[in-house]
């Protein structure tokens, strides 16, 4: 080996044995990445749609299915995206409740 490392982690998911650097490398990526409720990873400037109707708190407004909400930007929190929208300043929604366009 060139590196010296000379630690392996079995992966279950392959039934192999990996060396521990790589599998430790997978782990974070898979934590780090948000994703919609299909399960795509988003990222900062895509655009969603919603999937229901959300009634926003303080705006007496209800954001309708199939709203487009462009250019999103991720957050500390894996759950929830920062968005921009005409009526509204400082919409923040749940993964869970828009889909990759």
């Amino acid at each position: 080996m060139a590196d010296g490392d000379d630690e392996y982690v079995f992966d279950e998911a392959t039934g192999e044995w990996r060396p521990a650097g790589d599998v430790a490398a997978a782990a974070v990526a898979e934590r780090g990445s948000v994703r919609d409720s299909a399960g795509n990873v988003l990222a900062d400037g895509d655009s969603v749609t919603l999937i229901k109707d959300l009634k926003v708190k303080g705006a007496n407004q209800t954001l309708k299915q199939g709203t487009i909400i462009k250019s999103i930007r991720l957050t500390d929190n894996d759950e929830e995206i920062d968005c921009r929208h005409d009526a509204i300043k400082g919409l923040v929604l749940r993964t869970e409740f828009v889909r990759k366009r």
